[in-house]
């Protein structure tokens, strides 16, 4: 089938530039750029010329931050969904959103064909194109970087420079970074050797720990059914919320991460994270589900997280299975509602306090004073039943 009009995901950066003017030379039809607003601080006027002056028949910008929020990085928190032990999953779960508005495009375009400028080697490949199989898979996929020989970022400069494309690459940035309402994240340059500490300038959303206020900062954080609603009494909407979060976050230097994770793909790779408002609202969200969680849900819910953020880390968010998984982590937070308190210091973020309605927390049963209600004598039954086995081995060894 021939390629009659493409939808490019299209930033505005040297990549996706050169991309967009390659496919209207290879490929001979109307491309349309594609810049999905995920809350990164973008100049969208300038990103809507320079993709009409680059050869766009049209440049669409979609404002994706509420529907990113709430239907995205919510219910991953919900799930308290981390890679890796460390890592918040902020691109991926970026990546199925702008996927799904980019399928939505192409068929109320009449385009036959999506195209990004993921790389061969990364992750974002798998996760876009999952999302376009799983959505439309009738939908031709064009991946340049696996099938151009623009192989370099020398050989891309070049072509930029031959065709009057603006390089917005300089030495002085020469990380690849992808910005959205719940991180920002850094790789290349320097951060390619795992022994190079990051230089200080490069981080955009945080001050260093020893640059944080002397002073802490207290908070309080209302949930409902596991979504964080309001913050110091006060309601607000997600993109909101989670901005307030970010600008707490970062003023105390709360969320900066740096890993060494596992590729899809199959190799390790480099990166640095600042996370500052995910980092607050997933301490806040663990803290208030210790007292409104049974002890045997949160064991069996917490056991189902890594495969739950492996789904996503891979790209598997429009899956039957993590469909399954998502009912599971939902039904489990009808009970999470109530106040965290959190004290934020200098890159801490400390909870100090909780209260809810469907607290399971009994005052009277855990006090180390006089009760009425619980008879200490019955933990001796306890402790023989659950050691009779124990037993029976020790007697089997003499």
């Amino acid at each position: 089938m021939s390629v009659h009009k493409i939808v490019l995901a299209y930033s505005g950066g040297l990549d996706t530039s050169v991309i967009l003017k390659w496919l209207a030379e290879e490929y001979e039809c109307p491309i349309i750029a594609y810049s999905a607003d995920v809350g990164q601080k973008e100049d969208w006027d300038a990103v809507r010329e320079k993709g009409m002056a680059t050869g766009a028949e049209k440049v669409i910008i979609s404002d994706l931050r509420e529907e990113f929020v709430r239907d995205y990085i919510f219910p991953a928190f919900r799930a308290n969904a981390i890679y890796e032990g460390s890592y918040l999953l902020g691109t991926s779960l970026a990546r199925p959103i702008i996927a799904k508005e980019q399928v939505r495009i192409a068929e109320q375009e009449g385009a036959n064909a999506v195209s990004h400028g993921a790389t061969g080697k990364g992750n974002d490949q798998v996760r876009f194109e999952l999302g376009y199989l799983a959505l439309n898979p009738k939908l031709q996929i064009i991946a340049p970087w696996r099938i151009w020989d623009l192989n370099s970022r020398k050989k891309l400069v070049a072509f930029a420079k031959e065709h009057d494309i603006p390089i917005p690459t300089t030495k002085k940035n020469p990380y690849s970074s992808d910005e959205n309402l719940l991180h920002i994240s850094f790789e290349g340059g320097i951060l390619e050797n795992p022994w190079n500490e990051p230089e200080e300038d490069m981080f955009k959303l945080s001050v260093s720990p020893e640059n944080a206020p002397d002073k802490p900062t207290y908070i309080e954080m209302d949930f409902e059914r596991g979504d964080p609603v309001a913050i110091n009494g006060e309601r607000l909407g997600p993109v909101e919320l989670l901005t307030e979060l970010n600008r707490l976050g970062g003023a105390n230097g709360i969320g900066r991460l740096d890993m060494v994770e596992n590729r899809f793909v199959g190799m390790k790779s480099r990166g640095v994270y600042e996370t500052p408002g995910g980092t607050i609202l997933r301490e806040a969200h663990r803290d208030l589900e210790t007292i409104t969680l049974d002890r045997e849900i949160l064991r069996i819910r917490d056991s189902l997280v890594p495969e739950y953020a492996k789904l996503i880390y891979n790209g598997f968010w429009f899956s039957p299975e993590m469909e399954i998984l998502q009912t599971t982590m939902d039904e489990s937070q009808k009970t999470v509602n109530g106040t965290v308190r959190l004290k934020l210091y200098k890159g801490n973020c400390i909870p100090v306090g909780r209260k809810s309605g469907n607290s399971l927390y009994s005052e009277a049963h855990a006090t180390f004073e006089e009760d009425a209600v619980y008879d200490q004598v019955d933990a001796g039954g306890f402790i023989r039943l659950n050691s009779l086995r124990l037993q029976i081995q020790a007697l089997n060894r003499k």
